[in-house]
């Protein structure tokens, strides 16, 4: 029952306290009833006002614990844009590697060449053949070479308008005039669908030997002459055979290859060979090795 009392009693004062401040018109001090209440009331007030002002700092806290968030969501966001251009810086001066040694070959030949990527890779096992983003559109057809900076890839044999098919040197049906670039022994380096293709000549007449540099004779019709096609790693005993086959690591890395350069030339006797799907069989090449067009039409031959 004191409770009750007692806050009945806190009621009565405060009440009258707010009339007594109305009707008021002095400004000394105050009674000392209301001063007592004052005094009271006082530490009440702010004993009720420490948790408020705890919440509204926890909620303070909570505001900008969010604009932190999205702060460093922002900051996130920009770090993986900022890596990905660095990435394309990246790949723009490897490849702007790729073009200065390219601009020196296109020098030394005197042929224009268009910068082309490889898109695609044919999936067939018995072709070696990669797709380009260069077609007619931009001038590229059927028997245009195609070359990196470490030396040759292989020749369009199909074209669309903004791609073209490329026979790799490793595809069976690549066969390209060659020379020893020491001893000028002239041969065929024939594709052989796998990563190594090989290189035929006269085993009496030969001087082939491991290490040699096989290049481009320029006789063939299709690539010029002095294009590194690779390097003789192994030499077959050529017993009592006129022709003895060295086996030649490409000069290519075609596991890593991205970006090609297609040669603006065609070498006068490809027109004659794209018109009329005819070819003649290369020479020194065995019965069960000769080579016919595939089922999807392409030579394979330089002429």
């Amino acid at each position: 029952m004191s409770a009750p009392i007692v806050l009945g009693a806190l009621i009565l004062m405060a009440l009258a306290s707010i009339v007594g401040d109305r009707t008021r018109s002095d400004s000394g001090d105050l009674p000392w009833w209301q001063g007592l209440w004052l005094e009271v009331t006082i530490p009440v007030q702010k004993a009720v006002a420490i948790p408020s002002e705890a919440l509204a700092g926890v909620w303070r806290s909570y505001l900008s614990l969010v604009d932190l968030r999205a702060e460093n969501d922002g900051l996130q966001a920009r770090l993986l844009e900022l890596e990905e251009t660095n990435l394309q810086l990246r790949e723009a001066l490897v490849s702007s590697g790729h073009l200065d040694q390219i601009v020196e070959m296109r020098d030394t030949f005197e042929v224009p060449m268009l910068p082309s990527e490889i898109v695609g890779l044919d999936v067939s096992p018995f072709f070696r053949s990669v797709l380009v983003d260069r077609g007619s559109e931009h001038g590229v057809f059927a028997g245009n070479p195609v070359i990196t900076h470490q030396g040759v890839v292989g020749v369009v044999t199909r074209t669309s308008p903004h791609a073209a098919k490329t026979m790799l040197v490793l595809d069976r049906q690549s066969a390209i005039d060659s020379v020893i670039q020491r001893s000028r022994t002239r041969g065929m380096v024939y594709g052989r669908g796998t990563g190594q293709p090989e290189f035929e000549f006269e085993a009496r007449s030969g001087d082939v030997r491991v290490g040699d540099l096989v290049l481009t004779s320029g006789l063939g019709g299709v690539y010029p002459k002095g294009l590194k096609l690779g390097q003789v790693t192994a030499l077959s005993d050529p017993g009592g055979s006129l022709v003895q086959i060295a086996t030649v690591a490409p000069a290519v890395d075609f596991g890593r290859l991205e970006h090609v350069f297609v040669m603006m030339r065609r070498g006068p006797g490809m027109d004659l060979l794209y018109e009329t799907g005819e070819y003649v069989d290369p020479p020194g090449r065995k019965t069960e090795d000769q080579v016919g067009t595939s089922a999807e039409g392409d030579p394979g031959t330089e002429g």
